[in-house]
């Protein structure tokens, strides 16, 4: 399948009515166990990558570490990867351009694209991050690839609003900003309650990424409102992340291997994820 098919159907689970559910990967395994269980897409977390290679978010792992990771999560499935390339790695526009362009040789067919800064404490201008958005859609379209952009709208983490209510107003505003700039999907990170959410539902004509945490409403409350897809950023990483810690603790305690064998894949099981033969 072309990648601009893979393009086109990645978008299409945006539009079919159904939640679109995105656990991120950080690795090829992960990506392979999901199409193995018929999720239709396969999305990164910038994080949990970042984090797994023993680096912070924030761009601070390299773009080339980034982009391998991605390129290797790609080889391993059939279905559609959405990559989470924070904010494209470059503030200057050309070098946004050129990075964009380096995430399609990955064969990636969507991009999660933040608009803010300092770990999401400041925002860019809406006008700035408008032409950001109109540079990215201009690349995929020279070559020919209809790229899902989820546009970040980080407004309920960022500094300097007063109250919710200011936070709701400059999400929408920034969300349908980045829509009609040529964004395909739009995510208010950090909206979870089901009232901010419906009134999101109500004044966003376009499809809504929600991010998955212990205070989000459930899935199928993200279903019954109309939002069309969910991810859940870097927590299962650190979910699984807590469970190994927990494991040195119990060796360091001198304890039971309970908590590594209960439970545990045979190597048949993961060989069913492996590809056959060497790299």
């Amino acid at each position: 399948m072309s990648q601009a098919a893979k393009a086109q159907i990645l978008l299409t689970l945006h539009n079919n009515g159904k939640l679109l559910i995105l656990p991120n990967v950080w690795n090829p395994i992960g990506a392979r166990m999901l199409e193995s269980k018929s999720f239709p897409a396969v999305a990164t977390a910038s994080a949990a990558i970042a984090e797994s290679l023993g680096y912070s978010d924030g761009e601070q792992l390299k773009l080339d570490s980034m982009l391998d990771m991605i390129a290797r999560i790609v080889r391993s499935v059939n279905v559609p990867v959405t990559a989470d390339l924070e904010a494209g790695y470059s503030d200057s526009i050309s070098g946004l351009q050129e990075n964009i362009s380096r995430l399609l040789d990955t064969g990636a067919v969507g991009i999660n694209f933040e608009d803010s800064w300092d770990d999401s404490a400041h925002l860019r201008p809406i006008p700035e991050q408008v032409e950001r958005i109109q540079a990215v859609r201009a690349v995929a379209e020279k070559r020919g690839i209809p790229l899902v952009i989820n546009a970040r709208a980080d407004s309920f983490f960022a500094e300097g609003f007063s109250s919710l209510e200011d936070r709701i107003e400059d999400v929408i505003t920034r969300a349908n900003a980045y829509l009609k700039a040529g964004a395909d999907c739009t995510y208010p990170i950090g909206a979870s309650d089901k009232e901010t959410l419906k009134v999101l539902r109500q004044r966003i004509n376009a499809p809504i990424n929600v991010l998955a945490s212990a205070k989000t409403a459930s899935l199928k409350e993200l279903q019954e409102i109309g939002i069309n897809r969910v991810s859940f950023g870097p927590y299962i990483f650190r979910s699984l992340l807590a469970k190994e810690s927990a494991m040195y603790d119990e060796f360091n305690n001198l304890g039971s291997y309970d908590i590594v064998t209960n439970g545990i894949f045979t190597g048949s099981d993961v060989q069913k994820y492996l590809i056959t033969g060497k790299e």
